[in-house]
C-alpha cells in the first residue's frame, strides 16, 4: 500500500438508491471483501432544490433505509470490513442553509463535496454529463461561464458546509469537446487546492477515470499541485455496479509515486 494513498478502503461507493446504479448495498460490501478491501464507504447522493428531468439522488425515505440498512451491514460483516456511510453533497448555492440542516440529521462517516447542476434561467443544466442536451445547453450559456460558475461554486461551498473530501474536481472538464483550462481556471483551482490544505479537505482520486482516459480524475497537474500544498488523497472507484468496487486501485500507488 502507498503511504500517499491509502488503497484497501473505497470511499465513493453508489447502490441501487441513487437511481442510476444497481446492486443492493450488500452486494457492494461482499464485492469490497472480494476485492480484500478493509473499508468501504457508501458516498450516495443528495441534491435539493433542483429542476431536472430525471431524479439521481436519494429522497429523505431513501436516507432513512440507507442508515438503517448501513447499520445492519456493519453490524453483520463488523469482523470482515468496515461499513461506512458518507453523502455526496451536490451543491446548490442557492440552498446551503438547507444543505447545512439536511447535514445535522444523520452522523456521516464523509462528507463529500460535488457540483452538478448549475441554475439556468428556468430550470438546471448537469454540467458533468455527456448528453447532448446538456452539452447544448451550457454552449447556450457560454461554455467558460458554465466552467467559472463551477470552480467558483466549489471554492465558496468549503466555507459553507462541513465537507471532509472534495470530489469530481475537473469534471466539468470532462465531456464537452476541445474545452481545456484557461489560465483563470487554473488560478481557481490553486485557490480551491490551498483552501483544502488550509482546512485539511481531502482529494477524491477517482479511478472511473481509467475507463475513459487511462488515468483517474482530476487529471496529472492537479494532483501533483494537491500533494506540493499537503492535500491528503483518497481513492474512490465512483462505483455503481458492485464489480466496480475498488477498480483500478493496484494502480493508484505507481500514479501518485510519478508526481512526488
Amino acid at each position: 500500500m502507498s503511504s500517499i494513498i491509502d488503497i484497501t478502503c473505497d470511499g465513493h461507493v453508489h447502490s441501487r438508491l441513487c437511481k442510476h446504479a444497481t446492486g443492493e448495498m450488500e452486494d457492494y460490501v461482499v464485492a469490497a471483501m472480494n476485492k480484500k478491501l478493509r473499508r468501504i464507504i457508501f458516498l450516495e447522493h443528495f441534491e435539493t432544490g433542483i429542476s431536472y428531468f430525471e431524479r439521481t439522488w436519494l429522497s429523505a425515505d431513501d436516507f432513512s433505509y440507507y442508515h438503517n440498512e448501513a447499520a445492519r451491514l456493519r453490524a453483520k460483516y463488523q469482523d470482515e470490513i468496515e461499513v461506512k456511510a458518507g453523502v455526496e453533497v451536490g451543491l446548490n448555492p442557492e440552498r446551503i442553509d438547507e444543505t447545512r440542516e439536511f447535514l445535522k440529521q444523520y452522523q456521516w462517516h464523509r462528507v463529500a463535496l460535488s457540483f452538478h447542476y448549475l441554475k439556468t434561467t428556468e430550470d438546471h443544466v448537469n454540467m458533468v454529463s455527456r448528453r447532448q442536451s446538456n452539452l447544448d445547453l451550457m454552449a447556450q450559456i457560454g461554455i467558460r461561464k458554465v466552467v467559472t460558475a463551477y470552480f467558483s461554486g466549489l471554492l465558496g461551498a468549503m466555507d459553507c458546509l462541513p465537507v471532509d473530501v472534495l470530489c469530481h474536481l475537473d469534471a466539468v472538464l470532462r465531456h464537452y469537446p476541445g474545452i481545456t483550462f484557461s489560465a483563470e481556471d487554473r488560478m481557481l483551482i490553486t485557490s480551491i487546492l490551498q483552501k483544502m490544505a488550509d482546512k485539511n479537505i481531502a482529494l477524491e482520486i477517482n479511478t472511473s477515470g481509467y475507463v475513459h482516459r487511462d488515468e483517474p480524475y482530476p487529471e496529472k497537474v492537479i494532483v501533483k499541485e494537491a500533494l506540493e500544498k499537503g492535500v491528503r488523497l483518497v481513492a474512490g472507484a465512483d462505483a455503481h455496479h458492485p464489480e466496480q468496487v475498488g477498480r483500478y486501485f493496484n494502480r493508484l500507488p505507481g500514479f501518485v509515486s510519478e508526481l512526488v
